[in-house]
């Protein structure tokens, strides 16, 4: 952990705000004519997921915490808590459901996700843009109901619903995007 003044603040630094672990979205010192130079921030909670703007002067200086990104297996949930497991070491780390609550419809036991570590404890889990789902339940298709780009919704393996063109049926595999919950197409 350095004590680090703003104009040394990068983009993707893990500080703590408020006593709250923040990533930088956007960090710009600005110097306005006739007045003082200040530093505008942009940053991201990684405990509730808001973003957060913050205006500063030049002096002010934040701790900027060590961090790294692993490749962990997602083994189980238990107790409130997803558990992650390196695959080289078969240590296991345990996220708090609370935590991942906004991707929790993305994780799948069994997949490899990256994992964020702050100060070496796991703090979140970063997404790839798109992910394979196995649909578990998907109506029949109505016959001549294709005039359009027609679509239904199937439930994929975790729960999450996804709207998809009526030639999917269950058990086939789809990709999936993150980022909005849109089918991307056949796996």
């Amino acid at each position: 952990m350095a004590n680090t003044t703003v104009n040394n603040i990068k983009r993707k630094n893990i500080i703590r705000y408020n006593g709250d672990l923040c990533i930088v979205l956007e960090c710009q010192v600005r110097t306005p004519p006739n007045n003082a130079s200040y530093c505008q921030m942009e940053l991201r909670s990684l405990t509730y997921g808001n973003v957060i703007p913050v205006r500063t002067n030049i002096g002010a200086s934040f701790d900027v915490l060590e961090n790294s990104i692993r490749k962990l297996d997602l083994l189980y949930t238990a107790d409130g808590a997803y558990v992650f497991s390196d695959p080289e070491t078969f240590e296991e780390y345990p996220i708090g459901q609370d935590k991942l609550s906004d991707i929790a419809g993305f994780l799948i036991e069994g997949q490899q996700y990256d994992v964020l570590f702050v100060e070496e404890k796991p703090v979140t889990v970063s997404l790839p843009a798109s992910i394979e789902m196995t649909v578990v339940e998907a109506p029949p298709a109505v016959k001549g109901n294709s005039a359009t780009n027609a679509q239904k919704a199937v439930k994929v393996e975790t729960g999450i619903t996804i709207n998809v063109p009526l030639f999917i049926a269950e058990g086939e595999k789809i990709r999936v995007s993150t980022e909005d919950k849109t089918y991307l197409g056949r796996a």
